[in-house]
């Protein structure tokens, strides 16, 4: 092993070789599954141990860095642009961001040593873009984000997800849902490249509203939170608009629970609890069941219904909001 001016260790991830420094550094605090709270090597191994999830999950899409480099009791750093120092196999993607006039080189993850590499470098989540690499203009996945209101509950979020659910399978269209690692529920629905985010935006907000229309008590598509009921949970069609993004599969949440974004059976819903999925949890059941997201590139699904849908609700007078920045 390379002498180093700090403790680490050097791992073998495939074929590769990825160096983690501090390898005992706290991450998470003290808990009642980890009396010692987890370290960075626990997350290293985390991420080890659902390695084939999460790269399915972060194949080839730029992906923006969550980071706490002193632990959750440090500060966090949102990073677009890949950190200095990264070996020569780790690959990435340019953007350009039209508001700055600016460009960034993100992560893509194209195998699952970059993922290592990125938690060597203190990243606790990962957050993709909803588009690839050979066109990052033209999303490929739609995201449903079931987000509760402050006086929500979890017993909404699973009505909320049996009345998406029902919406999707009358459209035709498979979801694939996980755990949001906080307090929702998201649901991806893999979609030809074939539009660009506003339109993507657009078939979303009309899904949602539709979602609304069919639990008027429980939904929300007001788009200033000001205006929500705060005990009404948000369908988020802002997802999908370009450089929003949410946690991937699998990932870990800067949260001191060290909830995972967990994919789940439809039929699992009304009988999980968020705090059921967690770093310490999550490879057992990785183990049992693999990958709930692995068929996703195979239900591909065509959003030309919702844009009808979303133009009878434009020529009736319902305009989109403005794009958000």
């Amino acid at each position: 092993m390379a002498t180093s001016k700090s403790p680490s260790v050097e791992l073998e991830v495939d074929d590769r070789v990825v160096r983690v420094s501090n390898p005992d550094r706290q991450y998470f605090p003290p808990s009642s599954t980890s009396d010692t709270g987890a370290t960075k090597l626990d997350l290293v191994d985390y991420y080890r141990a659902v390695g084939p999830g999460i790269v399915n999950a972060l194949f080839e899409r730029p992906c923006m860095l969550h980071r706490f480099p002193k632990g959750l009791a440090g500060d966090k750093v949102h990073q677009k642009r890949l950190p200095k120092g990264a070996p020569d196999w780790v690959e990435t993607v340019q953007l350009h961001f039209p508001r700055w006039n600016r460009t960034a080189d993100e992560l893509c993850v194209t195998e699952l040593a970059s993922v290592i590499w990125a938690v060597q470098m203190s990243t606790v989540e990962f957050h993709p873009w909803n588009s690839r690499r050979p066109d990052t203009e033209q999303p490929d996945e739609w995201r449903i984000d079931l987000d509760p209101g402050p006086e929500s509950d979890w017993a909404q979020v699973r009505r909320v997800a049996a009345v998406a659910h029902e919406v999707l399978d009358e459209l035709g269209a498979t979801g694939f849902p996980k755990t949001s690692g906080g307090s929702g529920l998201h649901i991806y629905v893999r979609i030809k490249p074939d539009h660009g985010f506003t339109d993507v935006r657009r078939a979303a907000l009309a899904f949602a509203r539709e979602v609304e229309r069919r639990a008027p008590d429980d939904v929300t598509t007001q788009w200033w939170r000001k205006d929500r009921d705060p005990g009404h949970l948000f369908v988020d069609y802002n997802q999908n608009a370009r450089d929003h993004t949410i946690a991937s599969a699998y990932s870990v949440r800067g949260v001191p629970e060290a909830r995972v974004s967990a994919p789940v059976h439809w039929q699992e819903i009304d009988d999980i609890e968020p705090n059921d999925f967690t770093l310490y949890s999550m490879p057992r059941r990785f183990e049992e069941v693999g990958d709930l997201h692995a068929g996703i590139d195979d239900a591909v699904f065509d959003i030309a219904p919702l844009l009808d849908w979303a133009e009878r609700e434009e020529a009736e007078g319902e305009e989109p909001p403005a794009e958000p920045e």
